[in-house]
């Protein structure tokens, strides 16, 4: 039994954040929360930068510290594999996504709203930054909006 409550705690201690896919839970967790929302489209099996932007930001540990602290996050992911293929129901929450915030079709394509869904800043593109870099800029952006 000690060993199990030990796991469990040590488990819970490298705990990540989840990415989301569903808009209004994000929402109403940012609310519950007071965080804001970085909302990432990307193309994860066919978008040469979108896989780099995970691998080299999104996964990185110094990254996911800091969302856990002070992000939900959200991913709207346009896969083009078969065998990848979203639920009828995400990619419709998806489209409906890209429609309001990426209407020109973006990829990677990362954007950081408020608790409301009102953009804040946005990233077009690789970062071009490492994930120290990354976070300086959501800090400054969200420092910006008095938060």
């Amino acid at each position: 039994m000690k060993v199990l409550l030990l796991t469990l705690s040590f488990l819970g201690m490298f705990s990540t954040p989840l990415w989301q896919t569903d808009f209004e839970k994000a929402k109403q967790e940012a609310i519950e929360k007071h965080h804001m929302i970085l909302l990432n489209f990307s193309g994860s099996d066919w978008c040469g930068p979108c896989i780099r932007l995970r691998h080299e930001i999104f996964d990185d540990q110094l990254f996911l510290n800091y969302a856990d602290e002070d992000l939900v996050l959200l991913n709207a992911d346009f896969p083009r594999s078969k065998k990848n293929q979203l639920s009828k129901q995400q990619q419709q929450m998806n489209n409906a996504l890209a429609d309001k915030y990426n209407p020109e079709g973006h990829f990677p394509f990362t954007l950081l709203l408020d608790e409301n869904g009102k953009i804040i800043r946005t990233w077009d593109g690789f970062p071009n930054t490492t994930p120290e870099g990354f976070i300086a800029q959501l800090k400054n952006s969200i420092h910006g909006t008095g938060k």
